[in-house]
């Protein structure tokens, strides 16, 4: 019995539960002990310390009856422990049974809108990045990945919003906007994310880039993205830009310099001499965001407003408002500070889309092969041309084929061929029935406005004709497809019947390949998924 006491009195006073009870001590000084978190197991004790079956609290019940026995009894040495292998370690049971909230999370739940508002809720690992969350949608979603899939992160609060890059952590982006925050993350379609690689001339004016101050020199625009690359050189971005003053409504004009250093104003006309230039904020703590709704929510003089925001603040009035006079310079001044902030790791993601393994299973494309069935033995068509014309061919005999199933039996009537057409074109991702011009300038511009980013909608003003809207020059332009009937046929043109289809998908299909009297070929497509 004495041997039991003396466990008892060392697993309540000596063992680690004792050490751990401060833990608990406010919930027991309040007197809520309905809330106290009471182990299940055996007190913390070492695994070659006695075995003792008896509760802490029935321990605490023995503990006054047994300093009167004490001077009673004579002192017994401990009981070997027989079951000290199956115990479990005093560490395991810490986290286990009193600690468990300070087990570590690798998941966490996020949830992402698509452009129609429709959400999903997808547990995450907590290091997962950008790219991974947008392949897993377009897996999930079967959408193609032409490596334009984007995550954006929206503040509506403040009427802003930017592109995550694809290393970015999202759970770090999340982490920062606060508990009560009404941000959110956007999975849409940016076709011009990484253009700049492609064509740095559609985004650099050669007006606007210079080299550093020091020597004076104009870049040579061949090597324009070398140079922003390249930490040895120090490319320089100039020109005006519309600034809010701080704590009033007016906005004012001044001439902005952009280097490695940060970004800066003249408070002297156009001098770049360093007593009148005035720091405004440098990148590695602070975003770019372009302005939702310039004109209305910030009085901007033009809707081409952008901002730089730090990356740990969320409040209206740590924003560095500006605005440019056009889109061109705005995407100008987005993307050098992109390329400043990031360097060489935008142009490790857009010439290594895969290269860090993620988290869902890919199909690669090269291991898909063309295959002839149409003889008495199947063959591989390793001729690239060949397969085209037989992949076109198949394409023909799809449409034959649904035309047949549509229309009865004989020459088809005009009615019959229309709604063979309207089966056909309705089912294809570029095409958005009831899209009114004004959204389908904000869908496109939200895509990307780069030369060949296009959709077809329904025309609003003559329901019988539809409209084929296009992206060139970072400006939009609208062209009417008109139906031309022609012996009981119906035909689509954009040239008044010179050049005429027999579908809308024919249409397109055409000016991917030609330009025709479009000012530039069909390239990308707008798409818009529910999650």
């Amino acid at each position: 019995m004495s041997a039991m006491n003396d466990s008892l009195d060392k697993s309540h006073t000596s063992g680690s539960l004792g050490e751990n009870a401060a833990v608990f001590r406010g919930v027991r000084d309040s007197g809520n002990l309905e809330s106290a978190f009471i182990p299940l197991r055996t007190p913390l004790q070492p695994p070659n310390a006695p075995y003792s079956q008896t509760t802490p609290a029935v321990s605490t019940l023995f503990k006054g009856n047994r300093q009167i026995r004490e001077e009673k009894e004579t002192q017994v040495g401990p009981a070997p422990n027989p079951f000290s292998e199956l115990l479990p370690s005093p560490f395991s049971l810490v986290s286990e049974c009193l600690l468990p909230w300070t087990k570590n999370i690798t998941t966490q739940v996020i949830k992402v809108y698509s452009e129609d508002n429709t959400s999903r809720t997808v547990e995450v690992p907590t290091d997962i990045t950008a790219r991974d969350i947008c392949q897993q949608f377009i897996l999930k979603n079967h959408c193609i990945d032409d490596h334009s899939w984007t995550l954006f992160e929206q503040l509506p609060h403040l009427g802003i919003e930017r592109t995550i890059e694809d290393h970015e952590l999202v759970i770090e982006v999340q982490s920062s906007w606060g508990m009560d925050s009404s941000s959110c993350l956007y999975f849409r379609k940016n076709h011009a994310k990484y253009e700049f690689f492609k064509k740095p001339l559609d985004f650099f004016p050669e007006h606007m880039v210079s080299i550093s101050s020091e020597t004076n020199g104009i870049m040579n625009q061949s090597q324009l993205i070398q140079t922003f690359l390249s930490s040895s050189s120090c490319p320089e971005i100039h020109g005006f830009l519309h600034a809010k003053e701080h704590g009033r409504k007016s906005w004012k004009k001044f001439y902005f310099v952009l280097r490695r250093s940060g970004l800066y104003f003249s408070n002297k006309g156009m001098s770049k001499e360093p007593r009148h230039l005035q720091f405004i904020a440098e990148f590695s703590d602070s975003d770019v965001y372009t302005l939702l709704s310039a004109r209305k929510v910030y009085g901007a003089p033009t809707d081409y407003g952008f901002s730089v925001k730090a990356s740990k603040s969320n409040a209206a009035r740590d924003l560095k408002l500006l605005c440019a006079d056009d889109e061109q310079t705005r995407t100008c001044w987005v993307t050098a500070m992109r390329l400043f902030k990031y360097g060489v790791q935008l142009y490790q993601n857009f010439s290594q889309p895969y290269q860090k393994s993620s988290p869902m299973r890919r199909v690669s494309e090269n291991s898909l092969v063309a295959m002839d069935f149409s003889g008495h033995e199947t063959r591989v068509i390793e001729n690239p041309s060949e397969a085209l014309s037989v992949a076109v061919e198949e394409g023909l005999s799809w449409r034959r084929k649904s035309y047949h199933r549509l229309s009865s039996h004989g020459s088809p009537s005009t009615t019959q061929s229309s709604m063979c057409n309207i089966a056909i074109h309705v089912a294809q991702p570029w095409f958005h029935s009831k899209l009114s011009r004004e959204e389908a300038q904000k869908l496109i511009g939200q895509q990307g406005l780069i030369d060949g980013v296009f959709l077809v909608r329904d025309s609003q003003s003559n329901p019988r004709t539809f409209v084929l809207s296009l992206c060139h020059t970072q400006k939009i332009k609208h062209f009417q497809i008109v139906p031309v009937e022609d012996n009981c046929e119906l035909f689509y043109s954009l040239d008044d019947g010179n050049t005429r289809f027999t579908d809308l998908l024919q249409l397109v299909e055409f000016y991917q390949v030609n330009k025709g009297i479009l000012p530039c070929k069909l390239r990308h497509h707008c798409a818009r998924i529910t999650l």
